[in-house]
């Protein structure tokens, strides 16, 4: 057993599970961290798509109840239907999108400096809506409240998290703040929207490049899982509490920053960010 290799895939799992439901890129920083680690091959990226799904998982249990009962309710309740309608519309534009750009994505963005100036610019953006003057009050406070329309503006805005750097989490909680949205209610769809994102990517991404693992592989992407499921229910919980009495101001200028020293040490020669 490749207990280096264990070790890393620890890492990047804490790495995922810290940052997947921020608005601060996970897939940036696992393309950072694995390019300082040394995981950059196909096999890697395979990886780091997988173990969302740990992710995922700590979503689901944290959210057990609401979701629980809106299957539990699909023949009974219009509530219930009305929610699981409004995630499977929100889901449709990444679906449908994905399905079309996902190699050129990874082919071509999937870089240091690409990263890097999406780590600025969203948090530029960040940083521009929370402080707009005078913003105009939420018309939707609940998830529950969202129209299939609001549902599906939501789901195109997430596409723009398909950018490395940019960030799932950040565009549809953002995005959803713009749409009208509150800020709890655009926090909640956005873990919503990720369960059949990521779930829909992870398993994609396992088939198309079936070829490539073998059962070797199972201890690294086990360990990557459990931990990125760890981290990520301490992340969710932690998040929840923060934004009821928090803007993402502090996320915005941590992009910008962190982004300026990857492309001032990527330019300098200081640290070499491989594909």
């Amino acid at each position: 057993m490749d207990l280096i290799l264990l070790f890393k895939a620890a890492v990047m799992g804490i790495v995922e599970g810290l940052t997947e439901f921020l608005p601060v890129s996970s897939t940036g920083h696992l393309i950072l961290t694995g390019s300082l680690l040394g995981m950059t091959d196909d096999k890697s990226k395979v990886f780091d798509i997988a173990i969302q799904t740990g992710a995922i998982l700590a979503v689901i249990i944290v959210y057990w109840q609401r979701l629980s009962g809106a299957v539990m309710g699909l023949g009974s309740s219009a509530r219930a239907r009305r929610f699981v309608l409004n995630v499977a519309i929100g889901f449709l534009p990444a679906a449908v999108i994905g399905f079309f750009v996902y190699k050129s994505i990874k082919k071509y963005l999937f870089n240091g400096p690409v990263v890097a100036a999406a780590f600025i610019v969203g948090g530029l953006i960040i940083l521009w809506v929370e402080k707009r003057a005078n913003p105009a009050p939420p018309r939707i406070n609940d998830v529950d409240e969202m129209t299939p329309l609001d549902a599906l503006k939501v789901g195109f805005v997430q596409c723009l998290g398909m950018i490395p750097g940019t960030s799932r989490s950040g565009a549809t909680i953002i995005g959803g703040m713009l749409l009208g949205l509150s800020r709890q209610a655009a926090t909640d769809f956005s873990f919503f929207l990720a369960i059949p994102t990521l779930i829909a990517a992870g398993g994609y991404s396992l088939w198309k490049e079936r070829a490539l693992l073998s059962m070797a592989d199972l201890p690294m992407f086990a360990v990557g899982f459990l931990v990125s499921f760890v981290a990520a229910w301490f992340c969710v919980r932690w998040l929840l509490k923060y934004i009821s009495t928090h803007t993402f101001v502090p996320f915005a200028w941590y992009r910008i920053v962190f982004g300026i020293v990857v492309l001032v040490t990527a330019y300098s020669g200081l640290v070499t960010w491989a594909d």
